[in-house]
């Protein structure tokens, strides 16, 4: 029997916004061109939306601050902050929503001036009693340590961490909106500087401004949008600790658990998925998720990519926008891995389009390896 929440939902409305550098825009002006284009996207106004769906690092009470600021007064509302997989989480709280009459058009938004803001994150930072005294370089430092641990145990080189990022810059030079769009090499990669060992500046996420956004409604509703919609098949989460520290196996995300729910609520395997846009933060995201979602066995993970399988041409076509490590990257990147998804199963990505794409997968990572989120879509033909 199908899980209830199986395609009782659909995504019908999708946006990015600000892409880049904005400089003299607000975080608010991004998150609201976000959400006035994926409305449109849709044929919706601001005036249809009753389900409001948001977090951020400026506004400590996003929903209430957006929903002011657009005149939305919502029947349901959720600013759950797990990082930047919180969105992908959105979707599973929105269909919940939506499915028990809680709202009828639910909008979940994000957007970050972060690199105008002259790349800080603007926001309170939390007591960290036991890693701080040492001074790590954060985010970096944590992924940097299971790098490394997954080179120690598996025998995982700087060259197949290098080859994530050169893939992820193939797929990008074939999207407008990408922010980094020249050619890279595995060697640009390791001599580009040393940010920490053994990740380099290329092996690193980028820092830009951008918002999306995207907006939900019941299946029985979604035929009568103006695009192809994107049905949610299933959704699953997972966190096993906070800080890089607390984290039990170096080598092995909660991922692991994320992917595995959302399979069983869609009714599917990994070979069923015809693209993946995973939260690639660092290289190493890539290879862990690659492995921890089943698309390959663990320890596997570098073989895999050095091989060929996810970029253009590759049987695993992965972060076909250019991921966060060469489109955008605007302090959390989950809200970017959903609406490319989109765009895939409407046929929408023209020169970077996967031919045929029925099912997507969308998956957010938060904090320092810890927050998972695993999304499956799919269109009409997968109901």
């Amino acid at each position: 029997m199908s899980h209830p929440l199986r395609g009782s939902t659909a995504i019908v409305g999708a946006s990015t916004a600000g892409l880049g550098a904005c400089p003299g825009h607000t975080e608010m002006d991004i998150i609201v061109t976000a959400a006035h284009q994926a409305l449109a996207d849709a044929g919706l106004k601001i005036t249809d939306v009753d389900g409001l769906f948001s977090c951020s690092t400026v506004y400590s009470l996003a929903t209430l601050s957006i929903g002011e600021y657009l005149g939305i007064k919502p029947k349901f509302s959720d600013s759950n902050q797990i990082g930047g997989s919180s969105f992908v989480g959105h979707m599973l709280t929105a269909a919940m929503a939506i499915q028990n009459g809680l709202c009828e058009t639910a909008l979940i938004v994000y957007g970050s001036n972060q690199r105008s803001a002259a790349g800080k994150l603007v926001g309170l930072p939390e007591p960290d009693f036991y890693e701080a005294p040492y001074e790590p370089k954060q985010p970096p430092s944590s992924y940097a340590m299971v790098a490394a641990r997954h080179m120690h145990e598996f025998g995982t080189t700087r060259e197949q961490l290098a080859q994530v990022a050169v893939d992820a810059r193939q797929w990008a030079r074939m999207n407008p909106e990408a922010f980094m769009r020249d050619e890279l090499s595995i060697e640009d990669v390791l001599n580009a500087r040393m940010v920490s060992d053994p990740l380099t500046v290329r092996d690193c996420c980028l820092v830009t401004d951008g918002g999306g956004a995207i907006v939900m409604v019941s299946a029985d509703r979604a035929k009568d949008f103006p695009h192809k919609p994107a049905y949610v098949l299933g959704v699953g989460m997972a966190h096993w600790h906070r800080n890089i520290s607390a984290m039990p196996d170096y080598t092995v995300s909660a991922a692991s658990e994320s992917g595995p729910r959302a399979f069983d609520m869609a009714g599917l395997t990994p070979s069923d998925v015809d693209v993946l846009e995973l939260y690639d933060a660092f290289t190493i995201n890539t290879i862990m998720f690659l492995e921890d979602l089943g698309f390959c066995k663990k320890g596997e993970g570098g073989p895999f990519v050095a091989d060929g399988h996810i970029g253009p041409g590759g049987s695993t076509p992965v972060n076909t926008n250019g991921g966060g490590l060469s489109c955008c990257h605007p302090g959390m990147y989950g809200m970017f891995t959903i609406v490319e998804a989109v765009r895939q199963l409407r046929g929408q990505c023209a020169e970077r389009q996967i031919e045929g794409a029925e099912i997507a997968l969308s998956h957010g990572n938060g904090g320092r390896f810890s927050s998972q989120v695993t999304a499956l879509l799919g269109s009409e033909a997968t109901l």
